[in-house]
């Protein structure tokens, strides 16, 4: 398997994949830029890609690469390099390392913080060109100053807990932020509004969306109060830079710091190289050296797990399934994906909608890491790249809606997923299943609200007929005169007279004239044979 590395990462990292039995790292640094052609070529057939800031990930690469390409990973945080929706159409997980650089950037966003404060930079210059500044170089305390902290993910809060610890005041702003949290944080959960005109200092540490492209302009500058400090190591493009050089410009921002742009790197006559009271860093946020080994590590480790069929961390396009989780759900899968294709291969209309139902103990796990598993089974004869990372959307992308539904309602077995499509004629197609046993086995334990016993694997001779006497017999003689052995069968019947439900698990296929004869019986209103 291909792992190509387009980035310089970690050598710990790039040494852990190359430890891996069956792996071959392709180290490609600097050649998407330096010769296109020849990066696709390398990323044709590649299992994983691995990247960082400079190469992009874009739907061609995604599409020279597929149908081997399972994982694509950033070493950092932002993926505006990585085209997540084409790699979701392809299947493709795309992975991050969010914890990796948590304390370097943190520590940098503070250290800009004091040099907005202290103009430590501008001091050291003058010490250089042979001048003494210090009667025009004052500056301003942190202690019992005001911080405004935009996102308290891990890096907004490793910056709060620095600034408690110089005594200032933390307001803070995140849509996701609960109130224990905050409590817990020692901040003061606020609007954004209230955090613009009541700060001191502010800093961002949100991700780059059309929410927050632009989030501080100079309509929010102007809510802000006169001389505010304004500070950016998240993602270029949250401040407006214009906006920010005409405040620097006014004094309605008395100073500001920046390790991120809007285009990078900052062009050579960029008006922010000679602006008064703004201090510059050329991104690098993640620049320590624990913090590459750790990133570079991580997303080996990572990009490893997926290609190996582990666990999935810090996915940025499906939720993430660690070991433990995996180890949990793991045994479900298999019958998940069974329940939705059974489902799919029963209805003869043209199904609408899915509702599927979690019974007992199963609803205390990840029901969407079950969910996904569903709807890959039910999309695997419709969709030939369906898998376990685009299949929500493919379904969206068909106009099928999903219902999930926990249940604490009482059933005969300890755990129970129940899968229904609604077909356009009206009619509905179920399957439900659990595990038995000491090995977690799974079984069909009813379909279309018949009590069944079925292994749901290989060919099923899925049939509903008439209860009528011999109609077993009959059965069973066409498929034995057709060379095909029943390894097993299951009956079942609504009541004497109704109609009967027989399932026959066979060895191989039957061929188009047995069916053509188990379909002339009078008694047989459906005969189809699944694949599972």
């Amino acid at each position: 398997m291909k792992i190509l590395v387009a980035d310089k990462i970690s050598s710990i990292g790039v040494d852990f994949l190359k430890q891996q039995e069956g792996f071959e790292v392709v180290e490609a640094y600097g050649l998407y830029k330096e010769d296109y052609s020849k990066f696709l070529e390398l990323a044709k057939g590649s299992s994983a890609i691995i990247v960082r800031s400079d190469s992009k990930v874009t739907r061609e690469v995604i599409e020279t690469a597929a149908p081997e390409l399972k994982a694509i990973g950033r070493a950092g945080v932002g993926v505006d390099n990585i085209d997540a929706e084409a790699a979701t159409d392809y299947g493709v997980v795309v992975m991050n390392t969010p914890g990796g650089n948590t304390i370097a950037t943190a520590e940098l966003t503070f250290t800009h913080m004091l040099c907005g404060a202290r103009p430590v930079p501008q001091g050291a210059q003058s010490m250089r060109e042979g001048r003494w500044d210090r009667k025009i170089l004052g500056g301003s305390e942190l202690f019992k100053k005001t911080l405004g902290v935009c996102g308290m993910g891990r890096i907004g809060a490793e910056v709060a807990k620095r600034a408690k610890a110089f005594g200032m005041e933390i307001l803070a702003y995140d849509p996701y932020l609960s109130a224990n949290k905050a409590e817990a944080l020692g901040v003061e959960a606020v609007e954004l509004e209230e955090l613009f005109a009541n700060s001191d200092y502010i800093t961002v540490h949100m991700p780059l969306t059309d929410a927050t492209r632009g989030m501080i302009n100079a309509e929010s500058i102007a809510t802000m109060k006169d001389g505010v400090r304004l500070f950016n190591c998240a993602r270029g493009g949250i401040i407006n830079e214009e906006d920010l050089l005409a405040a620097l410009e006014s004094g309605k921002v008395a100073a500001a710091g920046l390790d991120v742009y809007a285009s990078e790197p900052l062009a050579e006559d960029h008006p922010f190289r000679s602006a008064k009271n703004l201090n510059l860093t050329p991104h690098l946020g993640a620049s320590t050296e624990e913090a590459q080994e750790s990133v570079g590590l991580e997303i080996a480790e990572s990009v490893t797990s997926v290609i190996r069929g582990g666990g999935i961390r810090n996915a940025i396009n499906m939720p993430s399934l660690d070991e433990q989780t995996l180890k949990t759900v793991g045994p479900y899968l298999d019958l998940c994906s069974a329940l939705g294709s059974l489902v799919q291969q029963l209805a003869l209309e043209k199904i609408e909608k899915l509702k599927i139902t979690y019974s007992g103990k199963i609803v205390d796990l990840d029901a969407n890491s079950l969910t996904r598993g569903i709807i890959k089974g039910f999309l695997k004869d419709i969709s030939s790249n369906a898998n376990f990372v685009n299949a929500l959307v493919i379904m969206e992308r068909l106009g099928l809606n999903v219902d999930v539904l926990k249940s604490s309602e009482e059933t005969d077995y300890t755990e129970l997923i129940k899968v229904e499509a609604e077909c356009a004629n009206g009619e509905n197609v179920s399957a439900e299943g659990t595990l038995i046993g000491k090995g977690n086995s799974p079984r069909v334990v009813a379909i279309n609200g018949r009590e069944v016993e079925v292994e749901p694997h290989g060919c099923m001779l899925v049939i509903a007929n008439s209860d009528e006497l011999g109609i077993v017999g009959k059965i069973g003689s066409i498929i034995g005169k057709d060379g095909v052995n029943i390894a097993a069968m299951s009956l079942s019947r609504n009541e004497v007279g109704g109609v009967a439900l027989n399932i026959a698990s066979l060895d191989s296929d039957l061929s188009d004239a047995a069916m053509d004869e188990i379909k002339s019986i009078e008694a047989i209103k459906q005969a189809k044979v699944v694949h599972l």
